[in-house]
């Protein structure tokens, strides 16, 4: 049936992968000038679905209707004959071509038979006004932050005359503000008639942005409601199940027994790091059990001093002592032998081989020890990764399956099973659970609740900041390149955090004090 200003339609959409069933019987439909939101876990099949619409993938049965006709996408070109443009989480831009070469890739105006720059900048310039930039259209595309090489890919798919505009997460590293500015065009563009389908895991943007929602869960399309639907409903229809809590921190019961002060001592105990230019005086511990957050805004130096603490990063004064054990500088090598893990918050680009297995990045920290006389316990090291991948729940097609193929929060699970396997005492979690989605990142928490009840330290950075306060025992708040303050759970508000977030790291606030063997000093 044909709907007044129906854009886009599926209908029973099917596909398989070697071993696994993507989607299976989808239905899906877009109307003009609306924003509709594609809600599912990591691996529920919202990204092959957005690559059927784009052409990446064929469906292996299933109907696809463009304004009422019955249509095939079988190519990246078919997509662009019907109006269809899609906006990946990694752009597709060439870094070294300029703003207007890259809008107008593979269809540069011509005159003569030559490139028409002087008309191709003039309608660049164009398209970049229409998305609010104001750049040069001749600006290299790698002077470019994330929010700008945003509003370039979407001045290239308004160049194709778009009418329907698929963003796959487009606000997972953007700052409030430039959220802000993406939502207000994205309401232009649905006030000029682009049907827009808005892939997210923020669900605050659903009501704020959306017109319906369209729930995808383990390859099926489960249900169709208004975008003001409560989130309670909305995370039962993604997780097939509520979720009583959505931080289910469980945090150790305090003691007052006097034989626990020697198991009280620091597992990790930082002391006066520093590295010229970047952070100054970090002073912190933390205790077996236990979660210690650290919050602070982008460029607080969060980030580096945990690298700096892993080895990773160079600094240039104070000591990282583990179980009351000194490590050298600049050595991953002595962290990792004294059990520090690090997961780094581009899980893409630091913590995963892309191209390698499942088998093979659970197995990337053991390698070594698993090797004896240049021969690989091959054996032991699949019976490991298939004991922890089941542990962690990671959904794949088996071990063999190439970890680029997971979803999000799969890779995110190889990413920490790997240090699992390591058997790691403290493990820095940087930003662990950006760009996945709300039933993946409960399991998250739940692991963290049992690495903390088996003894193991966690010292958590995240920029999401209700995460911070729900799961932290005590949570460190950097300013500047200092810790400003320190706060224990039940004093840590989000008024508290973000006001020492934005001070100049007052060095003499009450919560700043760590006491040391030797009596206390203030950072």
């Amino acid at each position: 049936m044909n709907v007044p200003d129906e854009l886009l339609r599926i209908e029973g959409i099917r596909k398989t992968f070697p071993g696994v069933v993507a989607l299976d019987s989808v239905d899906f439909d877009l109307r003009r000038g609306e924003v509709h939101v594609l809600l599912g876990e990591n691996g529920a099949g919202k990204s092959t679905l957005i690559k059927m619409l784009s052409g990446a993938y064929r469906p292996d049965s299933g109907r696809v209707f463009a304004e009422g006709r019955e249509v095939r996408i079988h190519s990246a070109q078919d997509a662009e004959r019907l109006g269809i443009a899609t906006i990946y989480q990694e752009f597709n831009l060439v870094p070294d071509l300029t703003v207007a070469e890259n809008i107008f890739l593979g269809r540069q105006p011509r005159r003569f038979g030559m490139i028409d720059r002087a008309r191709m900048e003039q309608d660049a310039a164009g398209l970049l006004a229409r998305v609010g930039l104001d750049i040069a259209p001749r600006t290299k595309v790698r002077e470019l932050g994330i929010a700008r090489l945003q509003m370039v890919e979407i001045a290239k798919a308004l160049s194709l005359d778009a009418r329907v505009l698929i963003m796959d997460e487009p606000t997972a590293v953007l700052t409030s503000g430039e959220v802000e500015k993406l939502f207000g065009l994205v309401r232009a563009l649905r006030a000029d008639g682009v049907g827009i389908v808005f892939i997210t895991h923020h669900l605050e943007e659903i009501a704020a942005l959306g017109d319906r929602v369209t729930v995808i869960r383990d390859g099926r399309s489960v249900g169709q409601v208004p975008a003001d639907t409560p989130e309670d409903e909305l995370v039962r229809l993604m997780v097939g199940r509520s979720i009583e809590q959505q931080y289910p921190r469980e945090r150790p019961a305090a003691t007052d027994d006097p034989g626990t002060e020697a198991a009280d001592a620091p597992l990790l105990s930082v002391r006066g790091l520093g590295r010229d230019g970047v952070f100054h005086d970090i002073t912190f511990e933390v205790r077996a059990g236990e979660v210690v957050g650290i919050a602070g805004l982008v460029g607080a130096g969060r980030t580096e001093v945990a690298r700096a603490v892993f080895g990773a990063d160079p600094y240039d004064r104070g000591t990282v002592d583990v179980a009351g054990r000194r490590l050298p500088r600049h050595d991953v090598n002595a962290a990792m032998g004294a059990g520090i893990g690090l997961v780094p918050e581009d899980r893409k680009g630091q913590g995963l081989v892309l191209d390698a297995s499942v088998e093979e990045n659970l197995g990337l920290v053991t390698l070594r020890s698993a090797t004896r006389a240049g021969l690989v316990d091959i054996k032991g090291q699949q019976t490991a990764a298939a004991r922890v991948a089941g542990q962690l729940g990671v959904r794949m097609a088996g071990l063999g399956q190439q970890v680029r193929t997971l979803s999000g929060g799969n890779q995110q699970k190889v990413v920490i099973g790997k240090w699992l396997l390591a058997d790691t005492r403290i493990l820095i979690l940087d930003e662990p659970t950006r760009g996945i989605d709300v039933g993946a990142k409960v399991e998250i928490y739940q692991l963290i609740n049992e690495l903390t009840a088996s003894g193991h330290a966690v010292l958590m950075i995240s920029s999401d900041l209700p995460e911070v306060l729900g799961m932290s025992d005590r949570v460190l708040v950097m300013a500047q390149g200092r810790i400003a303050g320190e706060l224990p759970a039940h004093e840590a508000t989000q008024d508290a955090v973000m006001a020492l977030a934005v001070s100049a790291a007052a060095p003499h606030s009450p919560h700043n004090e760590v006491k040391e063997a030797e009596g206390s000093r203030d950072h």
